[in-house]
């Protein structure tokens, strides 16, 4: 986890409808990746590199994290 990144462009997946608890995302000047909790704007943040972020996007469209598939009841 990293520092709250300043002047980060945030945004929420079209999926969130309008939810205040939903992920939000937002691209750094560096070229990585941040990721937040939106209902924590202040808290921590997650910082992925481009191959870091890359891999696991290709995991969540590939169902990798789905619960059901790691063996937890939903």
């Amino acid at each position: 986890m990293h520092n709250h990144p300043t002047k980060a462009a945030w945004r929420k997946s079209t999926f969130c409808n309008g939810a205040d608890a939903c992920v939000e995302v937002a691209p750094l000047a560096d070229g990585n990746v941040a990721l937040r909790d939106s209902k924590e704007q202040d808290g921590p943040v997650l910082v992925f590199t481009p191959s870091e972020w890359a891999a696991f996007t290709s995991g969540v469209r590939d169902g990798e994290f789905d619960l059901t598939r790691l063996g937890a009841s939903a």
